[in-house]
C-alpha cells in the first residue's frame, strides 16, 4: 500500500489549506489517481489495522438496496453512525445539550444506538440515511443499476456504458438532511482480455479515515462482479477529485507515515456463489493479514 501512503505525503506535502462544511479545516489537493491489481493480492491498509468485517457488512448493504443504519449497527458497524445520531439530535432540539465529541455526546450516541437496534420503530424514524448508496445504486429512478451492469457485463464486455452512479442531483437535498451526499459518486468497469477492471470516481476523499474502507470495499465488489460474470479480477482504478486530510487527523497521519507496511494480504470468495445478490459475510476469508495497531481519529460530521 505504498500508493497510499505516497498520497498522504503529497497531500502533507503538496496540498492547500481549506475550510470546509464541517468547520474542522482541510488540507487539500485536487484530483489524485492510484491503480492497484487485484490478481494476486487484496489492497487492504497494513499500516493500521482496518476492519474488514466492516467494509464488508457496508458493501453487502448497500448491495441490499438498505439505506437504514440498523443492519450495520446489529452487526457491530459502526462508521456511519455519527451522521444519523446528529441529525436526531437537531430534529430533537438537543445539538445545543450534546456538544459534539464530548463526553457526553459519545454517552448519548451509546443511547441512540441501542435504541436503533432494539426499537424498530426507533430505527425507522431516526436511523434512515436518506436516498444514499443503496438507493441509488438498485433503484435510481426505478432502474437497478447494479443489476443491470453485470448483465451488460456479460452480453457487451466492450461496452463504455458499463456504469452505475450514486449521484442523483433530484435526491441530494433530501440525503443532505439526515447523512450526506454520495462521496464515491461514480464507478465504471472495463473489460479485456477476460480480465475486469472498475474505476471509482470519489469527488470528496477524507484520506486517512475513509480512503482505506474505499479501496477495499471496491476491490471486493470488482472481485464479487468478475466472479459472476465468469471474468479475472483486473485492476482498481481510484480516482479522487478533492482528497484531503482533516486538520484534527494529522498527528495521526504523521504517525502513520512513521510505520513499515507490511505484505499485502490475500482475500478468499467463495466460488461457488455466481451472483453477488446471495453472498454473506462468511463467504469471504482474509488470509496473511499482519498490520500495525489501529489509530483512533474523530470523524468530522
Amino acid at each position: 500500500m505504498k500508493q497510499y501512503l505516497d498520497l498522504m505525503k503529497h497531500i502533507r506535502d503538496e496540498g492547500v489549506k481549506k475550510e470546509d462544511r464541517t468547520g474542522t479545516g482541510t488540507v487539500s489537493v485536487f484530483g489524485y489517481q492510484m491503480r492497484f491489481d487485484l490478481e494476486d493480492s487484496f489492497p487492504l491498509l497494513t499500516t493500521k489495522k482496518v476492519n474488514l468485517d466492516s467494509i464488508i457488512h457496508e458493501l453487502l448493504w448497500f448491495i441490499s438496496g438498505d439505506t437504514n443504519i440498523s443492519y450495520l449497527v446489529k452487526n457491530g458497524v459502526n462508521i456511519w453512525n455519527d451522521w444519523p445520531y446528529q441529525s436526531y439530535l437537531k430534529q430533537t432540539h438537543q445539538e445545543k445539550d450534546y456538544p459534539m465529541h464530548s463526553k457526553e455526546w459519545k454517552d448519548k450516541m451509546k443511547e441512540f444506538i441501542e435504541q436503533i437496534k432494539n426499537d424498530d420503530n426507533f430505527a425507522k424514524v431516526y436511523g434512515d440515511l436518506g436516498p444514499v448508496y443503496g438507493k441509488q445504486w438498485r433503484d435510481f429512478e426505478g432502474v437497478d443499476q447494479l443489476n443491470q451492469v453485470i448483465e451488460d457485463i456479460k452480453s457487451s464486455p466492450d461496452s463504455r456504458r458499463l456504469i452505475v452512479s450514486a449521484w442523483n442531483p433530484k435526491d441530494i437535498p433530501v440525503m443532505v438532511k439526515s447523512g450526506l451526499p454520495p462521496c464515491h459518486t461514480l464507478f465504471q468497469f472495463y473489460v479485456s482480455e477476460g480480465r475486469l477492471s472498475c474505476q471509482l470516481y470519489q469527488r470528496s476523499a477524507d484520506v486517512f479515515l475513509g480512503v482505506p474502507y474505499n479501496i477495499a470495499s471496491y476491490a471486493i465488489l470488482t472481485r464479487m462482479i468478475a466472479q459472476a460474470t465468469g471474468l479475472k479480477p483486473g485492476e482498481f482504478i481510484h480516482t479522487l477529485g478533492d482528497a484531503h486530510l482533516y486538520n484534527n487527523h494529522l498527528e495521526q497521519v504523521e504517525e502513520q507515515l512513521s510505520r513499515v507496511p507490511f505484505p499485502c494480504p490475500k482475500l478468499s470468495i467463495n466460488k461457488d456463489k455466481d451472483t453477488i445478490f446471495n453472498f454473506s459475510i462468511s463467504d469471504f476469508e482474509l488470509i496473511d493479514y499482519q498490520a500495525h495497531p489501529h489509530i483512533p481519529a474523530p470523524i468530522a460530521v
